[in-house]
């Protein structure tokens, strides 16, 4: 049987980076156990929640890796376990997170509320921190979804945001009555948005998902001033009509400098729940093709379903997680998303080490 060192599995991980940060994880000494005996080599990696949804499959990647650069008759097993890396403040504004994330559309009446909920939840459910701000400030939709009336409270100067489902919430929908219309202008939404990222009490948090008003209104250019977005989503069907309001929301984030991270189309396709046939009421992947076309990630399809309509009415959407018809599509799109940002990290030139003189 070959021998090997705990030199040599060092040196086999050199080529894995650290999803969060793109740097080599072993000289960020974030591989705390190496153990090899009886021809098995096992090794722990430490990862942060950021890369959460994506463990399964890192899991497999540093393994194959492993199994590459080591002897073949040693056998290989890689566990993850949680490695704490505080995030850093973000801008002027102090908000503490490690990717925020626009959801936008070029239209109202897409859906694009509830895939936002949808992925703030389904990004919780893996164990990522997040928090969730309706920016749709007209018509926040977040309360609803979520089925809370509750209303922030003030503590030490800071708003309390509501949590919901491990998530963290804020939302005009709190504070203004259901009934009232928001009647502002431009600078009083600078200015409600400014005050829900600086003086909300986020704590640390892995993803900000923001829940852009629809259309190309000036909420995303006070995001883009306000803090560095890591990219917006945006939302739509599959129709053409929908897709021309959509090729102008990916316009919008490209002029106020907000990377594309994919479109979602949803609303693709339903499943007839009395003969199980397949139906493409608005026609399907038009959206896959216009985000070939724009050049941006395709993260995935969301199909029209009557259950998830009625878990959005009833305030449960988290329940469209154990739905047979939504479930795989919500958890393919908030793992396509997660693999766009990691892809992103780990594809910047890593920074030189620097030693430093005594």
């Amino acid at each position: 049987m070959s021998s090997v060192s705990r030199e040599d599995v060092l040196r086999a991980l050199a080529d894995f980076r650290d999803p969060e940060t793109g740097r080599d994880l072993v000289r960020l000494n974030q591989v705390p156990n190496i153990s090899i005996h009886d021809g098995l080599a096992e090794v722990t990696l430490g990862l942060t929640t950021l890369s959460a949804p994506l463990w399964p499959e890192l899991q497999e990647e540093a393994e194959s890796l492993l199994a590459s650069h080591l002897p073949p008759d040693i056998r290989v097993r890689v566990r993850i376990v949680e490695h704490h890396r505080p995030a850093e403040k973000l801008g002027a504004i102090g908000l503490t997170a490690k990717a925020v994330v626009a959801v936008g559309s070029g239209k109202g009446g897409v859906g694009k509320s509830t895939v936002a909920t949808a992925l703030a939840l389904g990004l919780a459910r893996c164990g990522s921190h997040v928090g969730l701000m309706d920016a749709d400030v007209y018509g926040p939709s977040v309360p609803h979804l979520l089925g809370t009336t509750q209303r922030p409270t003030l503590y030490e100067g800071k708003i309390q945001p509501i949590e919901v489902e491990n998530l963290r919430v804020m939302s005009m929908g709190f504070v203004v009555p259901k009934d009232e219309a928001v009647i502002w202008r431009g600078p009083m939404l600078h200015g409600v948005v400014q005050q829900f990222l600086k003086d909300t009490a986020w704590g640390e948090l892995d993803y900000l998902i923001v829940d852009m008003p629809p259309g190309t209104g000036d909420i995303a250019l006070s995001l883009s001033q306000l803090l560095p977005v890591s990219g917006a989503i945006v939302v739509c069907t599959p129709q053409e009509l929908a897709l021309l309001d959509a090729v102008k929301a990916v316009a919008m984030f490209r002029k106020v400098n907000i990377d594309v991270l994919g479109m979602v189309e949803n609303m693709s396709w339903f499943i007839c729940p009395s003969c199980n046939a397949r139906h493409e009421i608005f026609g399907t992947g038009g959206a896959k093709r216009k985000a070939e076309e724009l050049g941006v990630p395709f993260l995935g399809e969301i199909p029209l379903n009557v259950s998830l309509r009625i878990q959005g009415d009833i305030g449960r959407l988290s329940e469209c997680f154990s739905d047979p018809i939504s479930a795989p599509a919500m958890e393919t799109v908030c793992r396509n998303l997660v693999r766009t940002l990691v892809s992103k990290r780990r594809s910047e030139p890593q920074l030189p080490s620097l030693s430093v003189l005594g």
